[in-house]
């Protein structure tokens, strides 16, 4: 990547998001009908690529069942309402309608009253297993080596490791060290994990054994991470870089593929495009289905960061409703804003470019938008 000097002897990266790069048009088109949005990873197949991402506002065990009905894959939070109350609608309930300048606390002393429970862990699994769908559960970096064991045990067949930055080795200041591919090897299912921004830390999970590698730190649209500490990915050169360590690695690798997932800062269908354009195989989205009218957060959308319990580094925000989870999927839609059938336009996408499936799609031509 490029570099500016800030000052003095001080350089940055250049870097761009979404925002700040559009899709070219070729001279090639074909109709919709041509494209194909499927998308797998490991032994498992989906009709889209899209991840909703491991929110309680947006996954429940329900609500990851009737997405999965829609070609998504929804990850379940395994250190979320679900696994800490065993009625939490009463809980979304009060958090959907708290003042704006008490909810913080409030989200706090929920998360803190009720431990994650194992028998939780498993009941909720066993509910989404029941229904035939690919059970995905979510779990931080923090507590992986406790809770992902269980999860597998109970029959999860994707389990994500997700935080605002993942290193192959997490070390704890008392000495325990979580050695991510040690623990994915002795783990009988696919792991993905994340985020990441930077080639060199994308090659260094790759080579732990992860099926996938998030990029980004996700929850854009609710957490205030950059407010709080300074850390900022600009996604649409995170992606980039990241699809070129995927290229590295399959070379170094002898042919192994681990799949690139955006994740952040795509809260409009044209993001959500433009992530793939730069490289991304899936994209992991929570706000986007947050809006539904049958998500579990009522219209209210947090994530974890909004409860850490001494830094919090999100907020709750109150969503404008737009459609269901069917309609904000595939349509049909009445509003212009990208909100709605999302797959419809990344499909419309495709066609208007002559591309034909995802892995051709990341060839497309873009030009950056601003100076």
């Amino acid at each position: 990547m490029a570099e500016v000097l800030i000052g003095g002897s001080k350089q940055a990266a250049r870097s761009y998001s979404f925002d700040e790069v559009a899709i070219a048009p070729s001279r090639r088109t074909r109709n919709t009908e041509d494209v194909s949005t499927a998308w797998n990873i490991d032994a498992y197949s989906f009709e889209t690529p899209l991840l909703v991402a491991p929110m309680d506002s947006v996954v429940s065990p329900s609500s990851a069942i009737e997405l999965a009905g829609h070609g998504a894959l929804a990850s379940l939070n395994l250190e979320g309402v679900w696994t800490r109350y065993a009625d939490p609608d009463p809980i979304l309930e009060q958090i959907a309608t708290e003042s704006a300048e008490t909810v913080t606390a409030h989200m706090q002393r929920i998360y803190a009253d009720e431990s994650v429970k194992p028998e939780l862990i498993e009941q909720r699994i066993k509910e989404m297993s029941a229904a035939g769908i690919v059970v995905s559960v979510a779990v931080s970096p923090q507590r992986t080596a406790e809770l992902a064991p269980i999860a597998a045990k109970a029959g999860a067949d994707i389990i994500v490791i997700r935080g605002t930055t993942v290193s192959a080795e997490h070390v704890n200041s008392d000495g325990n060290e979580l050695n991510l591919k040690e623990f994915i090897h002795e783990l009988d299912v696919p792991v993905i994990v994340g985020g990441c921004s930077t080639r060199q830390a994308a090659l260094h999970l790759m080579r732990t054994g992860a099926a996938g590698v998030l990029v980004g730190f996700g929850g854009g649209a609710s957490h205030t991470t950059a407010d709080v500490v300074g850390i900022r990915v600009p996604m649409a050169t995170a992606v980039a870089e990241v699809a070129a360590a995927r290229r590295d690695y399959l070379d170094e690798s002898g042919g192994r593929y681990v799949h690139v997932i955006a994740d952040g800062s795509m809260g409009s269908s044209g993001d959500i495009v433009k992530a793939f354009a730069c490289g991304a195989d899936a994209a992991m989205v929570g706000s986007v289905f947050a809006r539904a009218t049958d998500a579990p957060g009522r219209g209210a959308h947090w994530g974890a960061e909004a409860w850490h319990r001494d830094l919090p580094r999100g907020e709750r925000h109150l969503m404008n409703q737009v459609g269901t989870f069917a309609e904000i999927m595939s349509g049909p839609s009445t509003r212009a804003d990208g909100t709605v059938n999302i797959v419809g336009a990344l499909r419309k996408a495709m066609a208007t470019t002559g591309y034909s499936d995802l892995k051709e799609f990341q060839r497309v031509d873009m030009v950056v938008t601003t100076s």
